[in-house]
C-alpha cells in the first residue's frame, strides 16, 4: 500500500463520491472525517490507508474506468438537468461506478466525448497548458474565405481572449445552398468556442461533430455508442497530456 500523500479533496474526487470543488466545500462544512476525527482544513493530505468519511460514509477507492462515447445531439453533457433532458450518464445507467464527462460539448453539438471516475486524467485532459488537439467537422452558412482561415490559424481575439492556432481545412463548399464543410483542430476547450470562432466571421454553424479526441475517433460507434479504453489507449491520452507528444 502506497504512503504517498495527497490532498484530501483529490481523494474524495477520486473515489467518484463527488467533483473537488464539492468536497472542498464538504471538508470546510465540517462534514469530512479523517480516522474518525472531523477535518476542516483544505490542504490536509491523507495516505491511503487513512480511513476517509464524508457524511458518515466511508470512502472506497474505486476501479479506475476510462470510456469513449459518441455524444448524440440534443443530449446534455453533465450527470443531471433540473429541466428533465436526457444526460449523456443516462446512457450509462447499467454501470454501478459513477462517471462524469471529461471537459463539455455543446447540446446540439455531437461526436467524441470521454468519461471517466478519474479526477486526475479529467484534469489532464482539459487543463489548457495540456493542449491535447481536438477536430471538429463543421457546416457553416457562407463562404468561408481564404482569409478567414488564414485569421483562423494565426488566432482571433473572441470576448475571453485570442484563440489559439488552428489547423483549418475547407472540405466542400456548396454555390448554390451557400454553405462550406470544415474541418477545424483545435488545441482549447472553451465554451462554445468552435462555434464562436466562426461566428466572428458572421458564418453560423448549422451542424458540428467533434471526430476527434487526441488519437481517439469515432470508428466503430454509432450516435449513442460508447466503448471502454484500454489501457494503452488510456496510457497514450496522458503521455500526450504530460509530454506533448507520443514517445
Amino acid at each position: 500500500m502506497s504512503n504517498e500523500l495527497e490532498r484530501l479533496q483529490k481523494r474524495i474526487a477520486n473515489s467518484g463520491y463527488t467533483s473537488r470543488r464539492k468536497a472542498e466545500t464538504l471538508i470546510v462544512e465540517g462534514k469530512v472525517q479523517v480516522n474518525g476525527e472531523t477535518v476542516t482544513e483544505l490542504g490536509t493530505k491523507v495516505k491511503e490507508s487513512d480511513e476517509v468519511s464524508v457524511e458518515g460514509v466511508p470512502l472506497e477507492l474505486e476501479d479506475k474506468i476510462y470510456i469513449l462515447f459518441n455524444k448524440p445531439t440534443q443530449v446534455i453533457t453533465s450527470v443531471s438537468d433540473d429541466r428533465g433532458r436526457t444526460v449523456v450518464t443516462d446512457y450509462f445507467d447499467d454501470l454501478e461506478t459513477r462517471i462524469y464527462p471529461v471537459g463539455r460539448l455543446d447540446y446540439d453539438t455531437g461526436g467524441v466525448l470521454l468519461l471517466t471516475n478519474d479526477g486526475t486524467f479529467t484534469n489532464l485532459m482539459t487543463h489548457p497548458r495540456y493542449k491535447i488537439k481536438k477536430k471538429y467537422v463543421a457546416k457553416l452558412k457562407g463562404y468561408l474565405m481564404r482569409e478567414e482561415v488564414a485569421q483562423l490559424e494565426k488566432g482571433i481575439k473572441l470576448d475571453d481572449g485570442i484563440t489559439q492556432p488552428a489547423a483549418v481545412k475547407i472540405k466542400r463548399q456548396d454555390k448554390e445552398k451557400d454553405t462550406t464543410h470544415v474541418e477545424i483542430t483545435i488545441s482549447e476547450g472553451r465554451n462554445r468556442q468552435v462555434r464562436r470562432m466562426f461566428e466572428y466571421f458572421g458564418h453560423k454553424v448549422s451542424k458540428l461533430t467533434r471526430i476527434q479526441f487526441g488519437p481517439l475517433d469515432l470508428k466503430g460507434l454509432n450516435a449513442g455508442e460508447g466503448r471502454v479504453l484500454s489501457p494503452h489507449e488510456v496510457k497514450t491520452l496522458r503521455q500526450l497530456a504530460e509530454n506533448g507528444s507520443l514517445k
